[in-house]
Parts: C-alpha cells; sequence; structure tokens
C-alpha cells in the first residue's frame, strides 16, 4: 500500500510556458547586468540553486550566499510577474490522477518533491489551481542536489505519517531522469512521465517502476494498490 505521493513540479504537473526560465533570464540581466548565458544551460531536472550556481559561474559572479540572496529575492517577483502572462497549463492527465488518488479507500498524502525553492513552486502551482492537494514538500531551499531533497521529503513524510514509513510506501512521479534517480536514491518507487522534456524511452532506461506518455495511462489504484 502506498502511504505517500510525491510529485516534480515542472513538465510533470504542470507547464509553465517558460516562465521560470525567462524569470532566471530577467533576475539576471536586472541584477547582475548578465544578458546571456540562460540558454546554454539545460533546465530540465535540475534546481533553482544548482541553475543560479551555474549561471553565476558562467557570469564570473560570485556563488556567495550574498548573491544567491540577491538573486531569489527578486527571481520570485519576476516569476509571479511572468506567471500571470504564461498560456501554459497543468499537464495532461494531472488533474484526474490527483482526483483518483484522493478518491481511493485509503488514499495516500501528497507532496511535492522538486528543484523549485519553495515560493516558486508556490507561484507556478497557485497559477494552475494545484497548489492546494499538497500537504508536504521538500524544495531546492532544502539542499542543492535532489537526491538529498528527496531524502527530505522523505524525513517529512516520517515526522508526518509516523517513523514507521517506508520508503517503498513512497511513490516519486516525475518527467526526467533526475526524478527516477532521486526517488531511487531513498528506495522509493519511481513513476516516469514523457510529459516533460525526455523522451518516454529514454526515460525507461532508468528503469523506473512504470513509465508512461502522461497520466491518463494508468490510474491511482494501479500505482497505489499493488
Amino acid at each position: 500500500m502506498v502511504r505517500l505521493v510525491l510529485f516534480d513540479v515542472d513538465g510533470t504537473l504542470v507547464h509553465t510556458g517558460g516562465a521560470g526560465k525567462n524569470a532566471f533570464a530577467r533576475t539576471f540581466a536586472a541584477t547582475f547586468n548578465a544578458h546571456d548565458g540562460v540558454s546554454k544551460i539545460n533546465f530540465g531536472g535540475r534546481t533553482d540553486v544548482s541553475l543560479a550556481r551555474e549561471l553565476f559561474g558562467i557570469h564570473s559572479i560570485a556563488a556567495t550566499s550574498e548573491n544567491f540572496q540577491r538573486f531569489f529575492e527578486p527571481y520570485v517577483f519576476w516569476l509571479d510577474h511572468l506567471m500571470l502572462q504564461s498560456n501554459g497549463d497543468a499537464c495532461r492527465g494531472v488533474r484526474e490522477f490527483i482526483r483518483d488518488l484522493h478518491e481511493l479507500p485509503d488514499p495516500p498524502m501528497l507532496g511535492l518533491l522538486t528543484g523549485n525553492i519553495q515560493l516558486g513552486a508556490e507561484i507556478k502551482l497557485r497559477r494552475y489551481g494545484l497548489w492546494e492537494p499538497f500537504e508536504i514538500g521538500a524544495f531546492a531551499d532544502d539542499h542543492e542536489d535532489r537526491n538529498h531533497i528527496a531524502v527530505a521529503a522523505l524525513e517529512r513524510g516520517r515526522r508526518v505519517l509516523g517513523e514507521n514509513l517506508q520508503p517503498w510506501e513512497i511513490v516519486v512521479v516525475g518527467d526526467t531522469p533526475h526524478d527516477v534517480r532521486c526517488g531511487k536514491f531513498i528506495g522509493a518507487k519511481t513513476l516516469a512521465v514523457a510529459t516533460g522534456g525526455p523522451k518516454l524511452e529514454e526515460l525507461k532506461n532508468y528503469k523506473p517502476d512504470w513509465a508512461v506518455e502522461d497520466l491518463t495511462q494508468l490510474t491511482a489504484r494501479e500505482v497505489c494498490l499493488k
């Protein structure tokens, strides 16, 4: 029986129409007078902190705690502004899958496991009415490395559901190899969805427990009651 389902955000729950990437570019331009570099890096499955660190390196900006703070404080305002203009939406099957999870006889807790900082995740999900279903979360605020964000999610799950929560009672849902790897890092089951960048065949190479084109292709019962 699955007791906790942890979702990635970008490419798994929502498409933001590039708002996150554009917010990075706008913030670096306005705050550090750095006008290129964003197009050179791959955002898929990365943490916000690691992306900011890479951009600091591209522009020879010291990756100090002060500079991270200088970046992230205006970043969330740019993100909120750009999300209001976004033509994105929830990924295919997400709303129905969440509804089906809630309707199970003994529904699991829903949480987030994402490379976004917490406020960034909230801004993105509130735009599409998808923030409220999630009771716990682990974010880039917790750690720069996604594997250790997964550890934080496991620890929070145990604080809420009890110390007897076992890794195999958790499912991590995501759209990149990073999501599959971090789920396996804590011993959780993994569900890979090809609704982000990587194709289904690439995701299958990482041997998730399930791999589907989108969340219409399997039911909450299939995932949680086996």
